[in-house]
């Protein structure tokens, strides 16, 4: 047994006094002699073909050494490779660093500027003057599925990638389901803010032929391959130094355009070439993240049991791919069963261009909104079900005896995701112990001194220890000290303090032993960095490794200056030892005598080892996050009174450490859940481009969040049993904000659907409950499986003459415009008559998959009735076609006090009605649901995603006496 177990002992961190007393050492920091200053100029508009630039009068200003625009070096612009998670198709939309002939978002780069001080090569970008012709912007995601405005024509398509993944029999699945729940739900487009922006310094060396980069972050190591490629050189040709750096969460350190263009500039000009970004530069130009639309439904058995799950996930990646990108779609859906056991699963995934900034990785990408989107679900269902959503979670949670349990393969070109371990049911009930839950919820609901209190939970599973592996350097120094050289990254995790835990651990030597150095590609020859919640996992596991092999080293090294059989001999507590009865014989100091001194970690040493760790195996962590919140009807302010977050993590190498991350990223969350939002206009310009207007957590918003971490269940994958603990914290912010504030309205029907829950986002709630005096809102959805092909039932759908024939009442359907339609339905509900005359439109359609009907109805004194469906066709068994449709709306006057209920019911025979009609015109037998159309009020508007109805679903549009037609026409789509 050791004599140093630093392993899970709490221990200050070595790195802070350093911060804290101001002697960091960052990027802007670094002076090199005869260094100059770089700017990039950056397109204003956000999409257009680009005439000229006009660099003339920059380039005469006295101290500029170079103007250089993409046509002057478009020869040796090369696109920017993906390094994780390609997904397919993506590789065709990749951003070179210097737009040549056209720009796709407000901050592209378009020019840059070098000149001898900081402030003259400002100057010099604002006398840059580029002659761009305007073309439409983009900024919506599901408009971009339409293909009307292309960002990159000769692809054709403003889809980067669309697939699909699932696994089980999903159609049996669901109809068999006793209760299928669907919704619409969005996550905003937000990301991180670094304290530090992003920097760097270049160096060439021309009689070397060798550059230096510091600045380097997040993968070095992959950078350098990189840079090398594009600027002809060799690996050994390129080294990337790590300075201090000032936080990263996911969005820093991957290869930007600055990243060639600095570089590039350095060879160039021939002298050292510092770019520091200023913070609206970072907010336009550091990759955005999150933004993402799902449709979700979930099948269930009379006892809650989840049946299956599918669904359609469009994320929007901004006008390119980076890096990184692919993991927003991908791992977004990946994540979407999340802990429980589902039998089946079946999503449609793209991810679409659009004229904003780049989006990429931010502190648990896809995992925030998969789990925003699935948790939401729950709640809504669990209020269906008449069960309790505790109790529904718990049914469903995977069993401990399952582990490790197959979660299904669910991204491209990846194998199947499975969780290593977990004690997920322990946990769950820890966690509701833990936050007093069964007491506090009796007060979920009310209201308490002028505000409204609710309680919301959500669940997640996590991925940490991305592979393939790390490497790792140990040398013994002539100071009988240790220098740990890693090939991780470090942006604030504590690597210095936690690896030389591990390292005293594991070689049983005082912690005061070690040094740790990290990130720079002068200190190994080969590494991966840190992203993934890997450093504990690979870092930790590689460390792991050097120190058995540096114990070998060290016995053999004893043996040699004692003269004895090696076996004779053992390792402990930093000594060598006889092995029989423990006498210490060498010491670390006497073992170190003889080795020369050093210059400094980079340089071999005579006692060292080099070691690797290498595994595809991800570890798996499992959390709970609780909140109770308050809510102000009248301001719509939320204050989150308490927020408890609580995970698995097997093993934890320092509790203060990892108690920091999980508070930390917590607070990131509900920032970004509450406040942070890229916002843009309809010509593409980002309007919340500063800390005036994007909105960050400061330390008074959320005074009250607590974080526990727990260690059941330790992972089998790697010699420490550690899992990553970097990102948990975040995860299930959103989806238990959510479900709290909307169990704190739940009295006025408000259901949280989309984020940010802004005070203006949930003003237009509270307002649209007001509003409800003024009508009653219904929601019909379900299933169809028609008799006929896809391509005919398609057509049928946009013929009016059919439609007219087959909706219920229906005495006219008129075209008046493209896709706008006038209708006239005549229909009894209960002891009301009506003639309803509605105006329908049909948008976002997508050619024979999916539209989005808008229908406004009017019917005189009996009422009115407003509202929207979504419908989706696909293809089912040999010459058949399956639909479903979700249908929502408002209904006023006589029909409203018939009340939502009773119209819903009528609604129902009358969609059974259409589509016996509907298969009719279609000339083959009797169309059949594929399960009971479920209807319900509705808790909040959804907002439509893009699911373009079909025509005469419009006409459904007539909510009421046409709210029976409303739900006709949604299934109609």
């Amino acid at each position: 047994m050791n004599s140093n177990e630093m392993i899970g002992q709490t221990v200050s961190r070595r790195e802070a006094p350093r911060f804290v007393s101001g002697r960091g050492h960052y990027v802007d920091d670094l002076r090199r002699p005869g260094m100059v200053h770089a700017r990039v100029v950056r397109s204003s508009v956000a999409h257009g073909v680009i005439r000229g630039i006009d660099t003339a009068a920059a380039a005469a200003l006295p101290g500029v050494l170079a103007v250089v625009t993409g046509a002057d070096i478009a020869d040796l612009l090369k696109d920017i490779p993906q390094r994780t998670c390609p997904l397919p198709g993506m590789e065709h939309f990749l951003q070179r660093p210097l737009a040549v002939d056209r720009v796709r978002y407000v901050g592209e780069p378009i020019a840059v500027v070098v000149a001898e001080d900081a402030y003259l090569a400002e100057d010099a970008a604002e006398r840059v003057l580029p002659d761009i012709d305007p073309l439409p912007a983009l900024i919506d995601a599901q408009a971009g599925l339409r293909d009307e405005v292309l960002l990159h024509p000769e692809q054709g398509t403003n889809s980067a990638t669309s697939y699909q993944v699932g696994f089980g029999d999903i159609e049996q699945a669901f109809a068999q389901a006793h209760l299928v729940v669907r919704e619409c739900f969005y996550v905003h487009r937000h990301s991180a803010a670094p304290l530090e922006c992003r920097g760097l310094v270049a160096e060439w060396d021309a009689a070397q032929e060798h550059m230096v980069v510091w600045g380097a972050a997040k993968v070095p190591f992959a950078n350098r391959r990189i840079l090398a490629d594009m600027l002809g050189l060799g690996i050994d040709q390129v080294d990337m130094l790590e300075c201090d750096v000032g936080g990263s969460f996911g969005v820093r350190g991957d290869f930007y355009p600055e990243d060639f263009l600095v570089p590039y500039l350095a060879r160039r000009v021939g002298r050292p070439v510092k770019w520091i970004e200023d913070r609206r530069e970072s907010l336009m130009a550091l990759n955005h993240s999150r933004e993402a639309h799902c449709d979700l439904a979930l099948a269930f058995d009379r006892d809650g049991i989840m049946l299956g799950m599918r669904g359609t996930m469009v994320a929007d990646n901004g006008a390119y791919v980076r890096t990184n990108t692919g993991v927003m779609a991908g791992k977004g859906t990946q994540f979407l069963p999340g802990p429980y056991r589902i039998a089946a699963t079946s999503f449609d995934v793209r991810s679409v261009c659009t004229n904003k900034t780049p989006s990429g990785t931010y502190r648990g990408p896809g995992r925030y909104e998969s789990t925003f989107f699935r948790e939401r679900l729950i709640d809504i269902a669990a209020a269906r079900l008449g069960m309790d959503p505790v109790a529904l979670r718990s049914i469903n949670l995977i069993p401990a005896e399952l582990m490790p349990y197959d979660a299904g393969a669910l991204v491209p070109n990846m194998g199947p995701a499975i969780y290593d371990s977990g004690q997920y049911a322990r946990v769950f009930e820890h966690a509701l112990a833990a936050f007093d839950w069964v007491r506090r919820s009796q007060r979920s609901g009310k209201l308490l001194d002028g505000r409204y209190i609710g309680l919301g939970l959500a669940c997640f599973v996590e991925s940490t220890g991305g592979g393939p592996g790390e490497h790792a350097r140990l040398t013994l120094r002539s100071d009988g000290c240790f220098d740990l050289a890693l090939g991780a990254s470090s942006a604030g995790q504590g690597h210095e303090t936690s690896m030389a835990q591990v390292l005293a651990h594991c070689l049983d030597v005082p912690m005061q032993a070690v040094r740790v150095h990290h990130g720079s590609t002068t200190l190994l020859d080969a590494g991966f960095g840190a992203y993934h919640s890997r450093s504990a996992v690979m870092s930790g596991a590689a460390t792991h490794e050097a120190a058995r092999l540096m114990r070998e080293q060290l016995i053999a090294r004893g043996a040699q200056r004692l003269g004895r059989a090696q076996d004779s001999l053992q390792w402990r507590n930093g000594c060598v030892v006889d092995a029989q009865d423990g006498t210490a014989l060498l010491t670390l100091a006497e073992l170190a005598q003889g080795i020369a001194d050093h210059a400094g970690p980079t340089e071999r040493g005579e006692v060292e080892v080099d070691a690797k760790f290498m595994s595809d195996r991800l570890t798996y962590t499992f959390g709970v996050q609780l909140a109770e919140v308050a809510v102000d009807p009248i301001t719509a302010q939320v204050d989150v009174l308490d927020y408890y977050c609580v995970e698995d993590l097997g093993r934890v190498i320092n509790p203060e450490i990892v108690h920091g991350q999980t508070i930390g990223a917590a607070v990131q969350g509900l920032g970004g859940t509450l406040l942070d939002e890229f916002v843009y206009d309809d010509g593409g310009q980002l309007l919340t481009g500063t800390f005036a207007d994007y909105l960050l957590p400061t330390s008074t918003d959320f005074p009250v969040v607590r974080g526990e971490t727990l260690e059941l269940a330790r992972s089998p994958s790697n010699p420490l049993g550690v899992k990553g603990a970097g990102e948990g914290g975040i995860i299930a912010t959103g989806a238990a904000i959510a479900n709290a504030v909307s169990s704190a309205l739940s009295g006025a029907a408000v259901s949280v659907t989309a984020l940010p829950i802004s005070m203006k986002n949930l003003a237009a709630h509270l307002q649209q409950a007001r509003n409800r005096e003024k009508g009653e809102e219904m929601k019909v959805q379900g299933d169809y499986l028609l008799n006929a092909s896809r391509d005919r039932v398609w057509a049928a759908l946009l013929d009016p003459e059919v439609l007219k024939a087959s909706i219920p009442g229906c005495q006219s359907l008129v075209e008046t415009a493209p896709h706008t339609y006038e209708m006239v339905v005549k229909s009894r509900i209960g002891p009301v008559a009506v003639r309803m005359t509605s105006t329908m439109q049909v948008l976002d359609i997508v050619d024979r998959t999916s539209y989005r009907l808008v229908v406004q109805g009017n019917a005189g004194p009996a009422g009115f009735a407003k509202g929207e469906v979504r419908v989706r066709i696909g293809d089912a068994q040999a010459d058949s076609t399956r639909l479903d449709y979700e249908a929502s709306g408002d209904i006023g006057g006589k029909l409203a006090q018939v009340g939502a209920r009773l119209v819903e019911g009528v609604v129902a025979k009358m969609t059974a009605q259409f589509f016996q009609n509907f298969q009719a015109q279609l000339g083959v037998s009797v169309a059949a649901p594929t399960h009971a159309p479920v209807s319900a009020p509705a808790r909040q508007p959804s907002i439509w995603p893009t699911w373009p109805m079909v025509p005469w679903l419009i006409a459904a549009a007539s909510l009421g006496a046409a709210a029976t037609s409303l739900l006709t026409c949604a299934l109609r789509g």
